[in-house]
């Protein structure tokens, strides 16, 4: 008796417009030694960033602070997880200045920061956070500084930690459509990451605030334009980010879909009629 065994749908196949090419192999592999060196972590090794070969070989890397362990388990993200409640992880004191004179020697003029999340810690790193920040402006003093933070479990003790150090921006990405929440972010909370935003821009509304959205997860246009409006009440977000989800491993969330470009023009003017300052939006926006 043959048995049928259903298969898992083939991933769509990847169109031509989002094919990148590798390239400068040499500048990346020294970026690579120079970070390693100093014990530091950027977002596009461990998130796997299609962009890495370009940003690489021109210098730039999105540093990634309290170590390479993340305590929450994310659909979309290929960064190395850790349950808090059976490993416990040290922060590096070393860190903050470490990535300080990273990017002094790599001459960034614009340095961003993100990390892991934290969730076992009394204050989820943002202590470990201002530190770095003001590691960062301490060496690069014309430098602009954008962080890019967790939601810190809406705990604005720790936001207020983070602005106060001085970021020239604040960034907590969205991540997707609030629908979607449960199967993308199932240990985040859509509302609660607003709550986070709306904190920001009110308590200290001389600093920018960002959003960022990943389209490409079974989102539909029209949620799309309600996240955007969301992050433009009461103007949570100054700017906001728009690109293509891409899988990182076979462990993560599929693709269900490669968005054409004309979707991201049409969201852009959408977004920019709402009045944001600024919508990145395209398939290799991050």
């Amino acid at each position: 008796m043959l048995v049928q065994i259903d298969k898992e749908p083939a991933q769509p196949r990847l169109p031509d417009f989002l094919r990148k090419p590798q390239h400068e192999f040499q500048a990346v592999t020294a970026l690579k030694r120079e970070l390693r060196s100093l014990h530091l972590h950027t977002v596009c090794e461990s998130a796997r960033c299609p962009n890495i070969h370009e940003c690489f070989s021109r210098g730039a890397a999105t540093f990634m602070i309290l170590g390479n362990l993340c305590t929450r388990g994310c659909g979309f993200c290929s960064v190395p997880k850790a349950d808090p409640r059976k490993v416990q992880f040290e922060l590096d004191p070393n860190e903050p200045q470490h990535v300080a004179s990273q990017a002094a020697a790599m001459g960034l003029r614009y340095v961003v920061l993100t990390s892991v999340n934290r969730d076992e810690l009394w204050d989820g790193g943002s202590t470990h956070w201002a530190a770095t920040v003001r590691a960062v402006r301490a060496a690069l003093p014309a430098a602009q500084v954008e962080v890019l933070t967790p939601d810190f479990n809406g705990d604005t003790s720790a936001v207020e930690r983070v602005l106060a150090a001085s970021p020239h921006v604040y960034n907590h990405n969205m991540e997707t459509v609030s629908r979607l929440y449960r199967r993308v972010r199932p240990q985040a909370d859509y509302t609660q990451s607003l709550r986070v935003l709306a904190y920001a821009k009110q308590s200290h509304p001389e600093i920018l605030t960002k959003s960022g959205l990943m389209v490409g997860l079974g989102e539909t246009h029209e949620e799309v334009k309600e996240l955007l409006r969301h992050l433009r009440t009461d103007g949570r977000a100054d700017i906001a980010t728009i690109g293509q989800y891409l899988q990182p491993t076979r462990r993560n969330a599929k693709v269900a879909r490669y968005v054409e470009p004309n979707e991201y023009e049409q969201w852009r003017a959408y977004g920019e009629s709402l009045g944001f300052r600024a919508v990145f939006a395209g398939p290799f926006v991050r």
